[in-house]
């Protein structure tokens, strides 16, 4: 019997296509309301300067200018990485609500014969390439304005690699999650991604030790893999540095890299898990095209 196209077809290709069709549209949805190419610019540089800007104004003004303090190095990489945090939440929790609240397509994509976890995946591909670009204009600053001891030979090129691999796909499997929660929420969709990276902005070690925290939460901060993502990032651009970073002073960084991969298979199960009891429930009750006007 003779064998169609579409069942010669790989059984992952559907989902691909999805994948990069999505990031594709997320990429255009991010940028349909800038005109001018020069708005653009001033956008893409404006915008990731502000953000760190602020902190860096109040840690100079609080510290009276202490730039080769250990400990501005730390908040200023923790800040400049978590960015990938509240854009992956942020874009992933906002791809339903725009799909399902604005455009009114969410429940055709469901029909179509595509993985909607895929497509998800692809918008959040899209929020990855975004916030690398924010993330490099915050190092190039912190560079050249304000001495950031950054060189490219001394960097620990493995180390970043094998971080930045694992803590981008545990943040896109946390994102999965947020959006399964999405698609059966009714009220304040809005503020979900954003309330979440706000509250993981405390626990996970950001911009000031776990320490800081009161003893009953600092174990919360250390079941997160964001916290040891951010540790060994820093360690991994700053390795003559990092001995004076404070909470993981004399853990080696194989234990580390061991905690973050525990914590991020732990993590990124719950992630697939959730969103799939999530789409399930939304599926059964009707959600996928139901607008709560909010």
């Amino acid at each position: 019997m003779a064998v169609s196209a579409a069942q010669r077809r790989p059984q992952w290709a559907p989902g691909w296509r999805a994948f990069w069709v999505s990031a594709w549209l997320g990429w255009q949805i991010h940028f349909n309301w800038i005109g001018h190419p020069l708005w653009l610019l001033a956008y893409m540089l404006l915008r990731p300067l502000a953000t760190v800007g602020i902190l860096v104004v109040m840690y100079g003004v609080v510290t009276q200018g202490a730039w080769q303090n250990p400990l501005f190095a730390y908040l200023y990489l923790g800040n400049a990485f978590y960015m990938y945090v509240g854009g992956i939440f942020q874009d992933m929790a906002w791809a339903v609500i725009d799909d399902r609240e604005h455009y009114y397509t969410l429940k055709y994509l469901a029909l179509a014969p595509m993985d909607l976890m895929a497509y998800l995946l692809g918008r959040g591909a899209t929020s990855v390439v975004l916030s690398t670009r924010s993330v490099l204009i915050v190092l190039l600053a912190g560079w050249w304005l304000l001495d950031l001891p950054l060189r490219a030979a001394a960097v620990d090129w493995p180390l970043f690699a094998l971080s930045m691999g694992l803590g981008l796909l545990v943040l896109l499997c946390m994102g999965l999650l947020l959006a399964g929660v999405t698609l059966n929420a009714t009220r304040y969709l809005w503020v979900l991604g954003e309330a979440v990276g706000g509250a993981l902005y405390l626990f996970s070690g950001a911009i000031f030790p776990l320490e800081v925290l009161p003893g009953w939460l600092q174990p919360v901060g250390k079941a997160l893999p964001i916290t040891y993502w951010l540790e060994l990032v820093r360690r991994a651009l700053l390795p003559e540095m990092a001995a004076a970073f404070p909470t993981w002073q004399g853990v080696s960084n194989a234990t580390l890299v061991g905690a973050l991969l525990l914590s991020s298979a732990v993590m990124a199960g719950l992630g697939v898990l959730g969103f799939r009891l999530g789409e399930r429930r939304a599926r059964a009750r009707g959600l996928l095209e139901r607008t709560s006007e909010w």
